[in-house]
């Protein structure tokens, strides 16, 4: 890998990101606008929103990260700028990997902004620490931000993009114990939560809502969000070829 390519890639991305209000306006204030929604929704009705609030911060992330990197990633390729970079003398995953540390930032930045609303101005409460929340809600915008980079390959125009959220991210939504104890699922819908990345975040969520100690078993949650994380960027990295001889 190459620093100097990493760091230029990044760079590149995130001015694009920085002139794109309306993408900026996705990202930072219409998670932060559906959070207050819900802590006014249930402001008369005590615990709801400390309940909702901590699973819901950490899945708005990744719906938007996964809808902002696919579309931006897609106009890369369509418009041929990724083409033009692969022709260099440099390597794929360098590529790869400056998308994913800039879109990176951007979840974290997206995440830490919610969080601090949630927490500072909302008044949300868990039982766990606030900085460990914060930490799943940015694994889970980061792998947002890597599916998005993934699936890219496999849409032709942006409404296809957009095509793959319903597709991939709500299945998880139903299965990942989000609504309800997974072990009132029936079994073949167990299974297929165990191989999602989803499942293991609502887990770690769940921990911190119910406990105050970050035990063994929430950081293994942590490590297999990351874990899918690098999966992705390494398969999305195979993607990347160019579309003429």
């Amino acid at each position: 890998m190459n620093g100097h390519i990493l760091a230029a890639t990044a760079r590149r991305v995130l001015l694009q990101l920085r002139h794109d209000r309306r993408t900026l306006a996705l990202l930072l204030l219409a998670p932060v606008m559906i959070m207050s929604i819900l802590a006014w929704m249930f402001s008369s009705t005590p615990g709801v929103f400390d309940h909702w609030g901590p699973l819901l911060l950490g899945i708005f992330p990744l719906i938007i990260m996964f809808l902002v990197t696919s579309v931006a990633t897609l106009r890369e390729r369509s418009g041929g700028t990724l083409e033009r970079l692969l022709a260099l003398p440099v390597g794929k995953l360098d590529f790869l990997l400056g998308y994913g540390i800039a879109f990176g930032l951007a979840a974290t930045v997206q995440a830490t902004v919610v969080g601090a609303v949630a927490f500072g101005l909302l008044g949300m409460q868990v039982r766990g620490p606030e900085l460990a929340v914060l930490l799943v809600a940015v694994l889970v915008a980061v792998l947002g931000s890597s599916m998005g980079l993934l699936l890219s390959a496999f849409a032709s125009t942006e409404f296809q993009a957009v095509q793959f959220m319903p597709a991939l991210v709500i299945p998880q939504l139903l299965v990942c114990g989000l609504f309800g104890d997974r072990s009132m699922l029936p079994t073949a819908l167990q299974l297929v939560g165990d191989v999602l990345p989803l499942t293991y975040a609502v887990d770690a969520m769940h921990l911190l809502q119910s406990g105050t100690e970050l035990t063994g078993a929430f950081w293994r949650d942590i490590a297999v969000v990351a874990g899918f994380i690098v999966a992705m960027l390494v398969a999305g990295a195979a993607t990347l070829r160019r579309r003429t001889p």
